[in-house]
């Protein structure tokens, strides 16, 4: 699930989020605003049963995908676009 929240400057706050029993192990967002790097955005544990993270991000789109623990790659289902390189979001 993606959330989208405005700030100051034309930025927007994204926060990414899934439920804590799917993929299991350890998930991280990847994508072009972290140089596709494992582990930069690691979704944690909150409150009703998900884990997620948020990154600010400037104006454009984005392409990401999720890293699952054991190399497990996926898209999420709520992106804008899913494409063959991944998730994509437009802000």
């Amino acid at each position: 699930m993606l959330k989208r929240t405005l700030l100051f400057g034309r930025k927007t706050r994204v926060t990414f989020a899934l439920p804590m029993d799917q993929p299991m192990g350890v998930v991280s967002v990847v994508g072009d605003f972290n140089q596709w790097n494992p582990g930069y955005h690691e979704l944690q544990r909150r409150r009703g049963g998900i884990r997620s993270v948020s990154v600010i991000l400037p104006p454009g789109v984005h392409r990401f995908r999720y890293l699952a623990t054991g190399g497990l790659w996926f898209d999420d289902d709520t992106a804008d676009v899913i494409d063959h390189g991944g998730s994509l979001i437009h802000l």
